[in-house]
């Protein structure tokens, strides 16, 4: 690959079925469990990174604001690697406009930092497959190595006992799935959520009493969704998907102290959902790090499940569907 003076990429958030939930190492970003998760075709991020060889620092820009404190420090540290990889030094300019809301729940990092792994190893020159991209991304932020990827992505967590474990643990797309899903997303509450989730997962592994169960569990979770995705199977999807997701926030909650996200809005759309398969809608929800929920449903019953949401709630209500892979916008020599 040859080193551009600017590369801009764009890329989707995504939700997890079966979820990534804890680091058995910290600096490499290797996940306990394997994850398998939908990339969306809503709240894409863009990001341009431009090389300046006169600049002493980087600069990083978010939604048209100077990047500080943590978001800064995340950004820089992954730009170093980046550099070390490619045999560069020259420091960049980063533009991110993001869609999503930050720090919810929406997988905001998931889509900023694909978009910051495609955008900066265009601009220096670093080589590298998709697989080498998805490990990139993940270096930056766990569930980003899926947003390089669009439909069903499945992240292997890699054998611990690998001679070389970070080139062990990848993402790929699923192929052989047959299902055509839609998350119906209910925004809760768009702002940053109290505990971010590096420090929650950090305390849900040290604390929680149920966290050894939940990975036991969580594999076999993954099994029963991948055969269930091959055979079409969208009520043990969603099933499998629910269960995990309100496991994985049990399992939070017994942690010391207690990592909480879900609030009582959240119950109550837990309830609608109920309600609905009650009624035979084929609807099941899922939460990640944040009190806002999505509902996964087969594509066809998408608006039907959104329109019920909009009359049990005054929360805003986006329909997704299954999106595109990371890609370039725009490279420049």
């Amino acid at each position: 690959m040859t080193a551009r003076e600017a590369a801009v990429a764009v890329a989707h958030p995504n939700i997890a079925l079966v979820k990534y939930w804890g680091k058995r190492d910290e600096h490499l970003v290797l996940p306990f469990t394997d994850s398998l998760s939908l990339t969306l075709d809503v709240f894409p991020t863009t990001t341009t990174v431009r090389l300046d060889p006169d600049a002493a620092a980087d600069h990083v820009v978010m939604d048209g604001a100077p990047a500080r404190g943590e978001v800064l420090s995340r950004a820089t540290t992954f730009l170093d690697l980046v550099r070390e990889r490619a045999g560069r030094r020259e420091r960049a300019l980063v533009d991110t406009r993001n869609t999503v809301p930050v720090g919810a729940g929406l997988a905001s990092s998931a889509s900023g930092f694909a978009a910051l792994t495609l955008a900066a190893a265009h601009a220096y020159g670093l080589p590298g497959d998709a697989g080498e991209l998805s490990r990139l991304a993940r270096r930056g932020s766990g569930s980003a190595a899926r947003s390089l990827f669009g439909g069903f992505v499945v992240w292997h967590a890699g054998d611990p006992g690998a001679p070389d474990p970070d080139r062990a643990s990848y993402a790929e797309p699923v192929t052989d799935a047959r299902l055509d899903a839609a998350l119906v997303a209910v925004v809760l509450e768009p702002g940053p959520k109290p505990v971010s989730s590096r420090e929650a997962m950090r305390r849900t592994v040290a604390t929680s009493p149920l966290y050894p169960d939940w990975v036991t569990d969580s594999r076999a979770d993954l099994a029963r969704l991948r055969r269930a995705l091959r055979e079409g199977d969208m009520a043990t999807v969603g099933e499998t998907a629910e269960r995990n997701a309100l496991a994985m926030h049990a399992t939070m909650e017994a942690a010391r102290p207690a990592v909480r996200y879900r609030t009582g809005a959240s119950d109550a759309v837990l309830g609608h959902v109920r309600r609905l398969r009650e009624e035979g809608v084929g609807a099941w929800a899922t939460m990640d790090a944040g009190p806002n929920v999505k509902v996964l449903c087969a594509s066809a019953d998408a608006e039907r499940v959104a329109d019920r949401m909009r009359e049990a709630t005054e929360a805003r209500v986006v329909v997704a569907r299954s999106g595109p892979a990371a890609g370039l916008r725009q490279v420049t020599a």
